[in-house]
């Protein structure tokens, strides 16, 4: 079996995330896709909701989804790599191929991550391509690892969790970005309301 793993820090998970996912089941790069949201620890991320909020709007989005699922292992009391992410599947699953999806904004800065250079020689990624980002030239540079690099014919759409997070601030409808059942948890438990000493200054309207 071929096991994507789409980590990310999901605040919040939204339509294109299931998208993104979907197709890569469909048009066969893999067979199951393990959304793995970053820890709360993540020093880079500081306007995350809790673990056990992002966790649950993935799972409300993955439901009826047999072929997805997610993942609470870099929930934990200090910040998790990338490397070491990759490294727990491939243990948990050792007959499987462990593929890493990311984009090619990630892709370009990888050398500069955490045993990045490992990640590209240890497994395979999968490359969801930005309209504006020059492959070639990725390709080029890490030409050594090409064989481990799949350029996927999956395009990423311009939407994004802060523009979602922005469009509430800005009390804009953000009903066609995410699942409905993650919008009414949003709602219900007030996860952008304003509480400004989280440095959250949004209204969800109603669905």
């Amino acid at each position: 079996m071929k096991i994507g793993i789409f980590g990310g820090s999901f605040n919040p998970p939204h339509q294109m995330h299931k998208k993104i996912a979907k197709e890569l089941i469909k048009k066969g790069y893999v067979d199951k896709v393990i959304f793995v949201p970053t820890g709360i620890k993540y020093e880079y991320k500081n306007n995350l909701v809790s673990n056990d909020a992002r966790y649950t709007m993935l799972t409300l989005m993955c439901e009826n989804e047999n072929d997805m699922m997610v993942s609470r292992y870099e929930f934990q009391e200090k910040p998790v790599y990338t490397y070491e992410t990759l490294d727990h599947f491939k243990r948990k699953y050792p007959e499987d191929d462990i593929y890493f999806i990311c984009g090619t904004d990630n892709l370009s800065y990888m050398d500069q991550w955490k045993k990045g250079d490992y990640i590209l020689a240890n497994y395979k990624l999968l490359i969801i391509k930005r309209k504006t980002d020059d492959i070639g030239s990725l390709l080029e540079k890490y030409k050594k690892y090409r064989n481990n690099i799949v350029i996927t014919n999956i395009r990423e759409q311009k939407l994004s969790s802060t523009t979602i997070r922005e469009n509430i601030k800005n009390q804009k409808s953000i009903k066609r970005y995410v699942d409905k059942k993650v919008y009414q948890y949003m709602m219900r438990n007030h996860l952008y309301d304003q509480k400004k000493d989280q440095g959250y200054y949004y209204v969800i309207k109603s669905y």
